[in-house]
């Protein structure tokens, strides 16, 4: 393999990148995205700055990434577009200051659209792998996101070989490209553990331009720990869930799982796999986060497929050094599977996600505040969503120790609308939203999951309105929104004031 491929260091493979170049990276969130190169890139694009030179990249990745990689180039002012979600911070300063042009994107298209020819095509592709031969079998890490659409469509690939993740990763990664339309054949995927790719990444050899070796950590950061608010919407997930098996709504062997990313989603796992009613159960989801590690070591959870082992170092290392257990109990797939509509629908994934906002008519805004600023994006939310055998949205009922109220009159940003979302979860309780019509809604709401402090604000909100199908008030549907901006607080809002 020596022989075959050219070994540089991270400064001479960013040498080849110029001004103006498209790079699509490998990985999905930190988890196998790759590190030495974006960093140096970042250090070219500020030696092009010191000179008085031009230097920005089209950036597609498959998720958030590292801060070797988002981190830094954002901080170098080196970014010409992003898609198709960020959770870095530096990065979301420069694009809520219109430094960065960012577009948001539905995670599981981004691949097809490349293809398409929607958007322009990657010069190169940056990989991390932790294996390469020399017939061009590239073995993944522990993420998997695009990289077989920009390995295909990319002119030249540059590998980073990381020597953190052992070559016995060979085996854990599924990869499966569709055909394009008008081709496109079902997705054979009809229960969590099928397998219908390779195991590797196949290349062309000819357009491994060069290898740059590292032995650089996933940079995972811890999610906050769970809290009393947190524990409490978990238990009312499960309190619900159990309640729909009980009616035979869910079969009694359940129904694999699809779960968000952060506290609450760690919180609500864990509630899960606490709960002795809750048979153990199988997920097909896009992110494997560090509870789903726990309940797989206790049996609570039998298979995981995703997209991605998100998860802190520790967890990782405790996971290499015990690959024998996981094999039957992991695989990661590319985004295009890990979060396809097709197959969400057809395995009846029950989803759960979390919401930045919720209005009382069910629409869920996930991604902006205030309407403006731009959080982290999309991600997969509304790939499962739309296409749940039930879709459940998860949030804490207020924010700034209770200076905002998650439930409004009306989001201030629409991700997931009214049609999509089943059922919303606070720690204050559950409300169903399935057959009712937006008048019961608001009263399930406001009476189940609104913050006490909030109740009656909200429903004098729904009498401003009489005699028609929504009541909604477009004087004062971002009241709340307007005092908090003026105050710092939504408590102080009254209608009146709108009247």
């Amino acid at each position: 393999m020596h022989n075959t491929y050219k070994f540089v260091t991270a400064e001479e493979a960013a040498s080849y990148v110029n001004n103006g170049d498209v790079i699509g990276f490998s990985g999905f969130t930190p988890a196998g995205c790759p590190k030495e190169v974006p960093t140096a890139i970042a250090k070219r694009a500020e030696a092009f700055h010191a000179e008085g030179k031009e230097f920005k990249i089209g950036m597609y990745t498959g998720a958030s990434t590292g801060d070797s990689l988002d981190g830094a180039l954002a901080r170098a002012n080196a970014i010409l577009f992003r898609t198709p979600y960020q959770s870095n911070k530096d990065l979301r300063t420069a694009l809520n200051a219109d430094r960065a042009p960012y577009f948001d994107m539905h995670l599981s298209v981004l691949a097809q659209e490349l293809r398409y020819g929607f958007m322009p095509k990657p010069k190169f592709a940056i990989i991390e792998v932790c294996d390469i031969t020399a017939d061009g079998e590239l073995v993944l890490t522990s993420g998997v996101g695009i990289s077989p659409t920009i390995a295909q469509l990319a002119d030249f690939i540059i590998v980073e070989l990381n020597h953190n993740h052992p070559k016995e990763l060979r085996g854990f990664h599924d990869v499966y490209q569709p055909l394009d339309p008008p081709h496109r054949k079902e997705i054979p995927v009809y229960k969590p553990s099928d397998r219908i790719g390779s195991t590797v990444l196949k290349v062309d050899p000819k357009k491994i331009l060069c290898v740059v070796e590292t032995e650089r950590n996933d940079e995972v950061g811890g999610f906050t720990p769970t809290d009393a608010v947190t524990d409490q919407i978990g238990n009312n997930v499960a309190l619900f869930l159990v309640d729909e098996i009980k009616s035979g709504r869910i079969p009694a062997e359940f129904l694999p799982i699809q779960s968000g990313v952060g506290n609450i989603a760690n919180a609500v796992m864990a509630s899960l796999g606490a709960n002795p009613d809750i048979p153990p159960f199988e997920m097909y989801t896009e992110v494997i986060q560090d509870a789903v590690i726990s309940l797989i070591r206790e049996g609570n959870v039998k298979f995981a497929s995703g997209c991605s082992l998100t998860v802190t170092t520790p967890v990782l290392q405790s996971i290499y050094a015990d690959l024998d257990f996981f094999r039957d109990k992991l695989v990661l797939r590319p985004q295009e599977i890990s979060n396809n509509p097709e197959v969400a629908r057809r395995l009846g994934l029950i989803t759960i996600n979390t919401a930045l906002e919720a209005d009382i008519f069910g629409n869920v805004n996930s991604t902006h505040v205030l309407g403006s600023k731009m959080m982290n994006g999309i991600g997969g939310s509304g790939d499962f969503t739309r296409n749940a055998y039930i879709s459940i949205f998860t949030t804490p009922a207020t924010a700034k120790g209770g200076k905002i109220s998650s439930i409004v009159p009306m989001v201030s940003h629409v991700d997931q609308n009214e049609h999509s979302v089943n059922v919303i979860i606070t720690e204050h309780g559950i409300a169903d939203l399935r057959g009712k019509s937006p008048i019961q809604r608001a009263e399930e709401i406001i009476a189940n999951c609104v913050a006490p402090e909030y109740r009656e604000m909200l429903s004098e909100y729904v009498k401003l309105t009489t005699g028609t199908h929504t009541p909604q008030n477009l004087s004062a549907c971002f009241g709340m929104h307007d005092e908090f901006i003026k105050t710092g607080s939504m408590l102080g809002t009254k209608w009146e004031d709108y009247k």
